[in-house]
């Protein structure tokens, strides 16, 4: 068992992440800088939330014969996740054009933030006045929950995902350690038959 670490689990962090260089914050961001931040955030909270401790938990009994390549298994599945998921983003943007579509938001904006709009002037009925005002407002209340929502039913949706992912991922480990286990034990068998039978007398 390597040092610091206990019956329960390791007790350090997480390993194989490192913290990448972050990019200076400017004023003004563009949406697939926004963009790219939020998945660098959400890939960090998903490798949080799986650390390697919890993951040792989950298997003691393999983590106290071998906890060298229990750490190995880990890095690696955490590796393999993360670049899946990655790689998935990637499709999407690309299938989607992405990024072309973010930055022609962002050009959009620019160009309305130079116009000049007339004044409002009230028409002296205060019905229309407040209609003219309030039905905007609702309407483009409306779009912001309908677009809020739909950008929740994609994160869950994103999330369920990775956790689907990450299930498959662990099953297969499990099968992996498994036939490791028995091919452990064929190879114990087999050596104490031929110590038997070498010291059976002739």
């Amino acid at each position: 068992m390597e040092a610091g670490e206990s019956d329960e689990g390791p007790a350090e962090g997480v390993p194989g992440t490192s913290q990448e260089a972050e990019v200076a914050p400017s004023e003004n961001p563009s949406r697939i800088v926004i963009f790219d931040t939020l998945v660098d955030k959400f890939l960090e909270g998903l490798v949080q939330a799986g650390s390697y401790q919890r993951f040792a938990r989950c298997y003691k009994r393999f983590y106290r014969l071998q906890p060298e390549m229990t750490r190995s298994i880990y890095e690696q599945f955490v590796f393999q996740l993360q670049s899946s998921i990655k790689d998935e983003i990637q499709e999407i943007k690309a299938e989607g054009n992405l990024e072309a579509l973010l930055d022609s938001l962002d050009k959009m904006e620019t160009e309305a933030g130079d116009r000049t709009d007339l004044a409002w002037r009230p028409s002296g009925v205060p019905e229309e006045d407040l209609r003219s005002h309030l039905v905007p407002y609702l309407l483009q209340q409306r779009d912001y929950l309908r677009k809020l929502l739909r950008e929740r039913e994609e994160e869950n949706a994103r999330l369920a995902q990775a956790v689907l992912l990450g299930r498959r991922r662990i099953e297969e480990m499990q099968k992996e350690i498994e036939r490791r286990k028995l091919a452990w034990q064929e190879l114990s068998k087999a050596q104490r038959e031929l110590i038997l039978s070498i010291e059976e007398p002739k």
